[in-house]
């Protein structure tokens, strides 16, 4: 299936403010700096959703002004060379369709790489919306024309905590005029989010459904995802403790699933990062581990790894399920797009994703056992409704026409 964009309209002048049905829009994003294919399809759909739906959109990145801002997944290294992370975009974009569309800026030698260099000072002028995705990206001066500025937060409670812990890294949120979070319980009762004084608003990851073709599930292949795992102790050197209640991230959780796969008569992988993960225990409880690196070395292999799976069995980080974020993984929502079910940990996001077959949730092993069990039963019907759910509640048209007009600054 040809993945390009049919009509690119991020190719044309910016030598005006767009009108209500296109607009001219700014993605910033993290792409170059860490160069790999499950991340970069989270910030690739913004980009090929946005154009889709007739607008103009430049994807822009900063380097930031760290020398460890690029990761180069082939040397485990990071530090201040863009160059691989350069092909990387060049090669991705031109293989979407969309090779004109992106600018890199290298902060610390102050030079633009990409093909929108040259378009950058106009698109400062004229755009109508910024997005800044996972907030990834610093504002510079010249952004700060662009009259909608939107805080797209991806990390629920972390993002909170980094903002009343650090007020500088607040005072940089403020310079945005709308704020969104995939913790779309926010600002419920029922959530514990620490409150940051921003005027957080939900939304959910977009999915461009045919850059995901479905095709029929593996009864009998494994249950898979990709996971991280690293220090728990402190977040950048933040405590993950708020008001006497900690917020963990993914290894915290994962303790009592130890021994899941004995348990669930299952075979199940994790492809696994970070130098800490307990690899040995992992492997003599039944886990089959996979490098994360290998498996998500370019946005088309990250896919491969998806359709090759059953399903995805992941649990979260602790933070979003001990704050009720209702927080749904951009991860968990490809799976469901290719066709794939899910077996996730509960964070609350029943109270928007309601279904009775296609994401099967679980808060304790008992329930993720009795969830897997469930899984091969009716595995056809999990499939089928997997698909529908992405349609139905992540696709890129729904999730981005209300983003962008909930994010417009309205008669400014």
């Amino acid at each position: 299936m040809d993945l390009r964009v049919r009509t690119v309209t991020a190719l044309h002048p910016m030598s005006a403010r767009g009108t209500a049905n296109r607009l001219r829009i700014v993605v910033l994003g993290y792409l170059v700096r860490c160069p790999l294919g499950g991340l970069a399809w989270h910030h690739l759909q913004y980009v090929m959703g946005l154009a889709r739906l007739g607008h103009d959109v430049l994807f822009v990145e900063d380097s930031g002004d760290h020398e460890w801002a690029c990761y180069n997944p082939k040397t485990h290294v990071t530090g201040p060379d863009p160059s691989f992370g350069l092909e990387f975009a060049a090669q991705t974009f031109r293989r979407l369709g969309l090779a004109e569309c992106w600018a890199y800026h290298d902060a610390l030698t102050q030079r633009w790489h990409g093909p929108a260099t040259s378009r950058i000072d106009e698109a400062w002028r004229t755009a109508d919306l910024l997005l800044n995705l996972s907030g990834s990206n610093v504002l510079r001066r010249a952004a700060l024309n662009v009259p909608s500025r939107a805080y797209v937060d991806t990390d629920p409670a972390f993002t909170q905590l980094r903002h009343l812990l650090d007020p500088a890294r607040l005072a940089q949120a403020r310079e945005h005029t709308s704020f969104f979070s995939f913790g779309e319980n926010i600002g419920a009762p029922s959530c514990s989010i620490p409150d940051d004084g921003l005027s957080w608003q939900p939304t959910r990851q977009p999915v461009v459904l045919d850059a995901w073709p479905t095709s029929p599930g593996p009864l009998h292949g494994r249950l898979t995802t990709v996971m991280q795992w690293d220090d728990d102790s402190t977040l950048q050197g933040i405590p993950l403790t708020h008001e006497g209640r900690r917020y963990g991230r993914k290894q915290a959780s994962f303790a009592p699933y130890l021994s899941l796969p004995r348990a669930a008569h299952r075979e199940m992988e994790l492809a696994l990062g970070g130098k800490s993960a307990p690899r040995a225990p992992l492997q003599e409880n039944g886990w089959h581990l996979e490098d994360a690196l290998a498996v998500t070395k370019d946005p088309w292999r990250y896919q491969d790894y998806i359709r090759a799976s059953m399903a995805e069995f992941s649990i979260a980080k602790e933070a979003y399920v001990v704050s009720g974020s209702g927080w749904f993984s951009e991860r968990s929502a490809a799976y469901l797009a290719m066709g794939r079910p899910v077996v996730v940990q509960d964070t609350g996001f029943s109270t928007w994703l309601q279904c009775d077959a296609g994401v099967l949730r679980f808060s304790t092993p008992a329930e993720a056992s009795s969830a897997i069990a469930d899984l091969i039963a009716r595995y056809e019907s999990h499939c089928k409704q997997a698909r529908e759910i992405a349609e139905q509640y992540f696709s890129a048209d729904r999730v981005l026409r209300e983003l962008v007009d909930r994010a417009l600054v309205r008669g400014g």
